[in-house]
């Protein structure tokens, strides 16, 4: 297979609100894990995940994290509120098909107190960003299983189409998943790009 577009490089993304960086298991283990457990509420970030909740920050780093510090796809990012230097949650590049300038945003999280916060969009922002302006790419893809009312509304926030259901696309946790898909393309990204940035920085334009 010929590579007519770079692969998706692990490189820091800064914002006003969140530093995206490559994953570091070691460094970043206790704050995710502090993020995403505790109680019934923190945990409730794995429900539609393919795994986790994790018994300790140890089995979390060993059994999760690590193996975005090995891989290229998925491509891990570890979610940093700057007001704080805290990590909060996680996103992904995977799914990458560079014949055809193509990847997914998947593997994303955020600890409850991120949530409904500007940290989400603006993670996501930075990732689209990078694929479409840097990388120029002409699809990136959004699939959340059709159970997933928060991760189908976060996909429409961000300006992503539905583009349909494949059903029983899955077994996740010994259950049936309905996949649903969203995307946007090079064409569409001009107007959400716009859009964005008039939501994350209404005062002027970002960069």
């Amino acid at each position: 297979m010929t590579e007519s577009f770079p692969h998706p490089a692990p490189i820091e993304l800064r914002g006003r609100h969140v530093l995206l960086r490559p994953i570091d298991p070691q460094r970043d283990v206790e704050e995710l894990y502090d993020a995403s457990h505790g109680s019934d509420e923190r945990e409730s970030v794995w429900r539609y995940m393919l795994s986790g909740p994790y018994a300790s920050a140890e089995a979390m780093r060993d059994h999760y994290l690590e193996k975005f510090g090995k891989l290229r796809d998925p491509l891990g990012f570890t979610v940093v509120r700057l007001s704080d230097n805290r990590a909060i949650g996680m996103t992904a590049l995977m799914a990458t098909n560079t014949e055809h300038g193509r990847t997914e945003i998947g593997h994303v999280w955020f600890g409850i107190e991120a949530q409904r916060s500007a940290a989400n969009t603006e993670s996501q922002y930075l990732l689209l960003r990078y694929v479409f302006d840097d990388l120029g790419y002409r699809r990136v893809e959004w699939k959340c299983d059709g159970r997933n009312e928060r991760s189908r509304a976060a996909a429409l926030r961000l300006g992503f189409s539905f583009e349909g259901r494949f059903r029983h696309h899955m077994k996740v946790r010994g259950e049936n998943r309905d996949t649903e898909w969203f995307a946007i393309v090079d064409s569409d990204w001009p107007e959400r790009c716009a859009l964005l940035q008039g939501r994350l920085y209404p005062d002027a334009a970002p960069y």
